[in-house]
């Protein structure tokens, strides 16, 4: 970086900083007309990448003089949100519009005065499809999967395509910018889906039919040897894939909910189990989840569905299920609706870097390490959120922990 840049680069950390601090301080009123000297990504440690285009969603920086009048910013015909807190004479802080543009003219426009515009050459580029999730992502030959993401982009040239594992193409059903439903092809097998579009081809992180590190599948990886193995369900609800574990019965509101370890539990304990000990896991904890498909087919709307990771040597006890020091996972998908079902299977997907609770929903000072994943307890019960007498029904099936970056 050679000595003209580096003072522009100071100035501009200068004044990010100032505008970013300072929100509460009057916005700078300028007299002479705006001018664009360049435009750069706001990453401080690339202060040298000065830019002709962006991708959509993405944050520029723009640097010139008299920037303060600017009162409107479009790209292509759409207009970007602009934060007055990020305005100041010398910079503009501002995101590209996420949306497609109709009319593309790869101009940016400045609109200051009363009327008066600012054009430069300034390319939104849409990006390759953002591939995030899959509702289920266990679902049977012929029917229908939804993925959701971002800039899934159909275009009558080039029409989007969601290609399962074995290289065959779904059938899609319908279609928007962040959602796609498409019927799964005969003869998908496992392994990462992949969506194209006109700007680009993107691999799922997430596996279709996904069978890496499961290890309670109900069928021949159970549960057997805990005090309690879960009770085994194989219809009313359909299954997913075999057999499944199956929660239910009444349970109380309040913040506490209902204690009933033969309706809503098992203990899978690898030492009772006969299985060797070798944890369930061994990557970098802080880059994976705990997932399993999940079907709420009766109302759930009391305790949270706590999970717990325990130690090899952890057998024959329930202690462990109430202890304020052992760190699990929390979902209670029912909290924000005040009730929960699903109509049918989904993936739930619970990051180990979220195994932070207590019982109650406070957070827990011991962190969760490697040493506990070998055996696990899933539990519905308190979660120190207020709920309200139920009769939930919870069916569980194909429980493993895998990467998710």
């Amino acid at each position: 970086m050679n000595r003209y840049n580096k003072l522009l680069y100071s100035l501009f950390v200068l004044i990010v900083m100032i505008g970013m601090g300072l929100s509460s301080c009057k916005k700078e009123t300028s007299t002479g007309t705006p001018t664009i000297q360049y435009i750069r990504v706001t990453d401080p440690l690339k202060s040298d990448s000065l830019l002709v285009g962006g991708y959509l969603g993405n944050t520029v920086a723009i640097i010139g003089t008299n920037l303060g009048s600017i009162k409107e910013i479009w790209f292509n015909d759409q207009k970007a949100y602009l934060n007055p807190n990020y305005v100041t004479d010398q910079t503009i802080i501002v995101s590209v519009p996420d949306s497609i543009p109709i009319i593309v003219t790869d101009k940016m426009k400045l609109i200051y005065g009363t009327s008066d515009t600012l054009v430069s050459d300034f390319r939104a580029i849409v990006p390759a499809p953002t591939v995030t999730s899959m509702v289920c992502e266990y679902v049977k030959d012929g029917d229908i999967a939804t993925i959701h993401g971002d800039f899934f982009i159909d275009n009558s040239d080039k029409p989007l395509q969601v290609i399962f594992p074995g290289n065959i193409p779904g059938q899609i059903q319908t279609l928007s910018k962040k959602s796609i439903s498409v019927k799964v092809p005969v003869g998908s097998g496992v392994g990462p889906v992949t969506v194209k579009s006109l700007y680009g081809s993107t691999l799922s992180k997430f596996y279709f039919r996904d069978n890496r590190n499961i290890f309670l599948d109900f069928d021949n990886l159970t549960a057997a040897g805990g005090w309690r193995s879960g009770v085994i369900g194989s219809s009313n609800p359909d299954p997913i894939s075999g057999n499944y574990v199956k929660f239910s019965g009444s349970m109380s509101g309040g913040s506490g909910a209902t204690w009933n370890e033969d309706g809503f539990s098992f203990d899978f304990w690898p030492s009772s189990n006969g299985r060797p000990n070798v944890p369930i896991y061994s990557g970098d904890l802080s880059k994976a989840a705990l997932k399993f498909e999940c079907n709420v087919y009766s109302a759930w709307a009391s305790g949270a569905l706590q999970m717990i990771l325990t130690p090899y040597a952890v057998a024959n006890t329930n202690s462990y299920i109430a202890d304020g020091s052992v760190p699990r996972g929390l979902w209670l998908p029912w909290k924000s609706t005040g009730t929960y079902t699903t109509y049918g299977w989904i993936t739930v997907t619970v990051p180990l870097s979220n195994f932070i609770y207590k019982p109650d929903g406070t957070t827990c000072s011991t962190k969760l390490t490697q040493d506990m994943l070998y055996g696990c307890t899933f539990f519905v019960w308190s979660g120190g959120v207020a709920g309200k007498d139920c009769t939930p029904g919870l069916a569980i099936d194909n429980i493993r922990i895998v990467p998710i970056q």
